[in-house]
């Protein structure tokens, strides 16, 4: 597609030109290109920190900590980030890894009484052009009401808008000769053909920043936001973004993160799996650091991940900022008198009592389900909208508590979990899904970074098996990966979908085989040519139709 300025998009995925003619306006090409150019060098730049502090962790092994400059905006006890809006104050339970292309799961969502949405374009999305686009027109028809059936966005639950993190690139977009960032297309067309509206109905803009490592990061975002409503001509402030902590390293500097974006903060959100494989991706070469069978033992009851919340908890609420929990990954069982749905609903409601008696102010469901369960536990156990008067006074985090691995081994069946969700994920990525449902679960990028994290370091570091003489290595996971494909090939019927059970196989092999660790699966996917070569052949299959 031509356009008045340097700038070239694909043309439309079939099917989907009208949403696509809708949303690549000469205007909004204007804005994507002024944004895109304006922060792009700064973009790169933050990547290639993250590549030194790698590089340092690594030479040095100096372990990360707070700061301790007596200037730095810790010292500051005045300072706060700005009230968020009414429509942010209850934030009891957000719906989760709702991938905006599937409209009927959408629907649901607008229809149900969740506090809110997160549309997501990361974990639970694979980023196909053709889930882009028809993503990113579901939410202009849901902003500009132009679905039937369903409340209007002044009624609905609020859209928690969820770019893509900063590893990720749309490869569909050319900005002077370069592949546009993917969080800055989705933002920018998200901010672009919909911020306006949802701030006239007091509902928006609302954003989720994912992956987020550093303050540096954060400034990057709050510049991104300013610079959009100057150019917008909205008031300052009225994007509000609530950022993530699933990294390792940005648990040292939530305060920063909050003091970067406290005009536009609506929070902090922890989740367990990105942050515990983000441990494997910063110290996976260090045997202290040799995190043992997730399944087994790693959990939120566990010191470093309690650690984790506890000073979220405390460093939100101390800042006047919202924290919340993460998601219940768990299905509930059709049958609501059945014994296994009894199972589910206590072991959720456990759970999620530990992060409401830890002073969260919500948390994140993805079974639709569950929202009212989860409403219900919310009511009984706090008072009023949320929970910011809980100061947690009693907190003393140190570095060596969140950076306390718990003790435990690897278990034959936790490994061979792991490669399943890494290879069903994989084949998922492959048919253009970005999350399925397993053994009565919902598993996305976040778990299959995770597992394959696991996998890799068990081979890294010769892992012995728990009551076996059996270690973890190529040949061990080589055959296992063979078993699990052959256990799972009777569910997927088609020859098709045999063959690309196999090829995703073949992939994760190749990732947790590496000799350097690939810092996020996502990456390494998009970037693949097989996963490139299916969705192209795809596409193609389409416009003959």
């Amino acid at each position: 597609m031509s356009s008045p300025v340097c700038i070239e998009v694909q043309c439309s995925p079939p099917s989907l030109e009208k949403g696509y003619k809708t949303l690549f306006t000469d205007d909004c090409l204007q804005f994507l290109h002024d944004l895109i150019t304006t922060f792009d060098q700064r973009v790169d730049q933050i990547l290639q920190m993250r590549v030194f502090r790698k590089v340092n962790l690594d030479l040095t092994g100096v372990l990360p900590s707070f700061s301790k400059d007596p200037s730095s905006v810790r010292s500051d006890t005045t300072w706060r980030v700005l009230p968020v809006p009414e429509r942010l104050q209850r934030r009891h339970v957000d719906i989760g890894d709702l991938a905006p292309c599937d409209t009927e799961r959408l629907l649901r969502a607008l229809k149900s009484p969740a506090q809110g949405i997160q549309v997501d374009f990361d974990d639970g999305n694979c980023p196909t052009f053709y889930n882009q686009i028809k993503g990113i027109h579901n939410v202009y028809k849901a902003v500009h009401n132009m679905f039937s059936d369903v409340p209007p966005i002044s009624q609905a639950p609020v859209l928690m808008l969820r770019p893509r993190a900063w590893n990720m690139i749309e490869s569909n977009m050319m900005v002077e000769g370069k592949q546009a960032p993917g969080p800055l297309f989705d933002f920018g067309l998200l901010m672009f053909h919909c911020g306006k509206t949802l701030l006239d109905n007091k509902s928006g803009p609302f954003f989720y920043l994912s992956k987020v490592e550093s303050y540096m990061e954060a400034r990057l975002w709050n510049d991104i936001f300013t610079w959009a409503e100057q150019k917008l001509v909205i008031p300052l402030g009225s994007i509000k973004a609530t950022v993530l902590i699933e990294n390792i390293l940005a648990s040292f500097e939530m305060e920063e993160i909050l003091y970067e974006l406290r005009d536009h903060s609506a929070g902090l959100n922890c989740g367990i799996w990105d942050y515990s494989a983000s441990i494997v991706n910063k110290f996976g070469n260090n045997p202290a650091f040799l995190l043992p069978d997730r399944s087994k033992y790693v959990n939120m009851q566990k010191h470093f991940l309690r650690s984790y919340m506890d000073l979220l908890v405390q460093t939100s609420h101390r800042r006047g900022a919202l924290a919340t929990g993460g998601m219940v990954a768990q299905l509930l069982p059709q049958d609501p008198y059945s014994e296994a749905y009894k199972t589910v609903i206590d072991m959720v409601t456990r759970q999620k009592m530990q992060e409401i008696q830890a002073g969260v102010d919500g948390f994140i469901v993805y079974d639709l389900n569950l929202i009212e369960p989860m409403q219900k536990l919310f009511k009984l156990h706090t008072l009023g909208d949320n929970q910011l008067h809980q100061l947690r006074p009693d907190v003393r985090v140190t570095a060596d508590d969140l950076l306390s691995i718990p003790s435990g081994g690897v278990t034959l069946d936790g490994l061979k979990y792991n490669i399943a969700v890494g290879v069903l994920f994989i084949q998922a990525w492959l048919s253009g899904k970005g999350h399925f449902i397993y053994q009565g679960k919902v598993e996305d990028s976040a778990t299959a970074e995770i597992s394959r994290s696991q996998v890799w370091q068990w081979i890294r570091h010769r892992t012995q098996l728990e009551g076996e003489s059996k270690i973890v290595s190529r040949q061990l996971v080589t055959e296992l990966a063979q078993q699990v494909m052959m256990e799972l090939l009777p569910l997927h019927g088609s020859d098709s979908a045999a063959q690309m059970l196999q090829t995703a196989a073949s992939m994760f092999l190749e990732v947790v085989l590496r000799r350097d660790f690939p810092e996020f699966l996502t990456t390494y996917l998009c970037q693949e040519h097989t996963f490139l070569h299916y969705h192209m052949a795809v596409q193609e299959k389409q416009a003959k139709l």
